[in-house]
């Protein structure tokens, strides 16, 4: 059974191609014309797919064909390439181009899941009696389509990271804001330094205020918390086992791009007609 239903990972992986053209199975400089066939990007992408989805390790998913060291060869080539960054860029493009990002209004907020193997995102986790984790804040629009992600240790607060959370957000949408932003925050972010930075990036800030219950001033920050359910459905993101940045940002923006073409299938399967479209919202 595949880890994507085919509607998912076709779509993605013709982006991805596009990103990584497929190279000469043979090097036709070489000597004698006789080393191994080079294994093709689709297996060991689809080797990757699952190893985020099921949070396997890369012995578990490799195969005959494709061994657990070229899985981990190609994904640090592909993590250095910052291939998981231009791949969601594409995506959210392309969403942006079929159904429209809702950038007016803007959320971000943190979540923390495990990280027992440590490395460069892992610290002490003050809700897991300060075992190793992880903290990712993503940004979302105001439906919850992820529009940027920073991975940091899971003893960081979220106000700190808001800032290089906007500008990851504001990389991938290369920078195109509307005249009028308003961000949605919690009252994690209800501080002077939050607000100095709305003001100096131009968002108008809506933030619950400390000692007020949250469910009376929810407003349209729930979509974040949402965002952050789909995202934990990942194997990879609940309990990552890798230590480098490279990777683990690769993961991340790869579990948002699939996040992405997801929302834009489902939304787009009212709105469009195609041959392969999906009559029931359950993707196959």
């Amino acid at each position: 059974m595949p880890a994507l239903p085919s509607s998912l990972l076709e779509p993605i992986f013709v982006q991805f191609a596009v990103l990584c053209p497929e190279q000469p199975g043979f090097d036709p400089g070489h000597p004698l014309g006789c080393h191994r066939r080079r294994i093709p990007n689709r297996v060991v992408f689809e080797l990757l797919i699952a190893a985020l989805v099921h949070g396997s390790g890369y012995e578990r998913v490799a195969t005959e064909q494709c061994s657990d060291r070229t899985i981990r060869r190609r994904l640090r080539l592909w993590a250095e390439a910052g291939l998981g960054e231009q791949l969601h860029e594409l995506v959210l493009d392309a969403y942006d181009r079929m159904i429209g990002l809702d950038l007016a209004d803007v959320s971000a907020d943190g979540a923390i899941t495990k990280a027992p193997c440590g490395g460069d995102r892992a610290g002490r986790s003050p809700v897991d009696r300060g075992k190793g984790g992880m903290k990712r804040s993503t940004g979302v629009d105001g439906y919850g389509i992820p529009l940027g992600i920073t991975g940091a240790p899971a003893n960081r607060h979220d106000s700190p990271l808001l800032r290089d959370t906007f500008e990851q957000c504001s990389r991938q949408l290369r920078h195109h804001w509307p005249q009028q932003v308003t961000a949605h925050l919690d009252r994690g972010y209800d501080s002077r330094r939050t607000r100095e930075l709305l003001d100096e990036i131009g968002f108008d800030a809506e933030i619950a205020r400390k000692g007020v219950p949250a469910p009376i001033q929810v407003g349209k920050r729930w979509v974040v918390e949402r965002t952050n359910s789909w995202m934990n459905g990942f194997g990879k993101i609940r309990r990552c086992t890798d230590r480098d940045s490279q990777i683990i940002d690769f993961y991340l923006y790869l579990a948002t791009a699939i996040v992405t073409v997801r929302q834009l299938i489902q939304r787009a399967r009212v709105l469009y007609r195609w041959d392969t479209r999906p009559t029931t919202r359950r993707l196959k």
